[in-house]
């Protein structure tokens, strides 16, 4: 596949993991890029690849977009997803290839939409990675079986007037009912952001899971 603009963050000499960083709606890699750093700060021997979106944002400004959210409802929503899916796994695939890095090693990180594309394509690929850290996400719609290869961790802040909260306590209810490897954790006060609070947490999250 022809890939997507990205900003590599190299791992510092053997790479042993793969962060694959899928930003929101309206944004780019760019405004993921700090994220990167600071996750390859975390874990030096990652290499870190901040993703543009497969499309221009048709919203009205810059930035870029994995799927459109012109007219979309709940009911449009899954297919909109299962529409841009196949290239996405695609992507993931092509870059674990490049970098010679297992799907066990590799980590799906995303914010919003990002977080919605790295959850539907374990979804659809149980094992594509070994791990997704899904910022201010959702699912388009709740998993009906647990991920068997893939541990989840699920991080938002309370008062998300984006994608609300409810959405991340409703999947994490559940895959916890489904058998799945998920955690979630929560930020009271944060709107639809990464705070330094929420980051800590995913690094610890991530820690536990790649040690184990």
């Amino acid at each position: 596949m022809t890939l997507p603009q990205m900003i590599e963050i190299p791992a510092a000499g053997e790479t042993r993991y793969l962060f694959i960083l899928a930003h929101g709606v309206g944004a780019n890699k760019e405004n993921l890029e700090p994220l990167g750093h600071a996750l390859h700060a975390a874990f030096p021997h990652a290499c870190a690849l901040v993703v543009d979106g497969f499309e221009p944002f048709d919203g009205g400004f810059g930035g870029r977009q994995w799927f459109s959210l012109a007219g979309i409802t709940e009911e449009t929503r899954p297919q909109r997803v299962a529409a841009a899916l196949p290239a996405f796994l695609t992507l993931v695939e092509t870059l674990k290839q490049r970098y010679g890095v297992d799907a066990a090693h590799t980590v799906l990180v995303g914010f919003s939409q990002g977080t919605i594309m790295s959850l539907e394509a374990i979804k659809a690929k149980d094992g594509l990675a070994g791990q997704v850290l899904g910022f201010s996400g959702r699912y388009a719609s709740l998993p009906e079986q647990a991920p068997q290869k893939t541990s989840i961790h699920l991080l938002h802040g309370e008062n998300d007037g984006v994608i609300p909260v409810s959405h991340a306590r409703a999947a994490h209810e559940r895959l916890v009912s489904l058998g799945a490897s998920v955690t979630l954790d929560t930020e009271k006060g944060t709107d639809h952001e990464i705070t330094p609070l929420l980051l800590e947490m995913a690094v610890q999250r991530l820690a536990e899971s790649l040690a184990s």
